[in-house]
């Protein structure tokens, strides 16, 4: 019988935002399984906080997960659940979406 695989925290990382960079923190947190030259990630956590944008959901401007067992994404106080293809490609969407944020409200600021 083959060895039952744990699964580990992968990830953890949090990043503070200059002003410049559109302030706030961005926060990633990945747990899987690592076996047999691959990762299979299990469960994740994304998220743009910044207080100055949104004040709902604890400052979550941003943030997709697969917490209560549905892969769904977090933006100014709504969950919507959404389709998953795996997490490279939500991790991808999140990069953007959060840029994309932090560029419309620099333009905005400038208007």
């Amino acid at each position: 019988m083959g060895k039952r695989q744990q699964t580990k925290l992968l990830e953890k990382e949090r990043f503070e935002l200059s002003a410049k960079s559109g302030g706030g923190i961005l926060q990633y947190e990945v747990w899987g399984i690592v076996g047999n030259g691959e990762t299979i990630v299990t469960r994740y956590n994304l998220a743009y906080i910044n207080h100055r944008i949104c004040q709902e959901d604890n400052g979550r401007v941003l943030g997709f997960d697969n917490a209560h067992d549905y892969h769904h994404r977090h933006y100014m106080g709504t969950v919507e659940a959404i389709e998953h293809v795996s997490y490279e490609m939500t991790f991808e969407r999140f990069q953007r979406e959060w840029q994309n944020i932090v560029k419309c409200e620099e333009e905005s600021k400038h208007e």
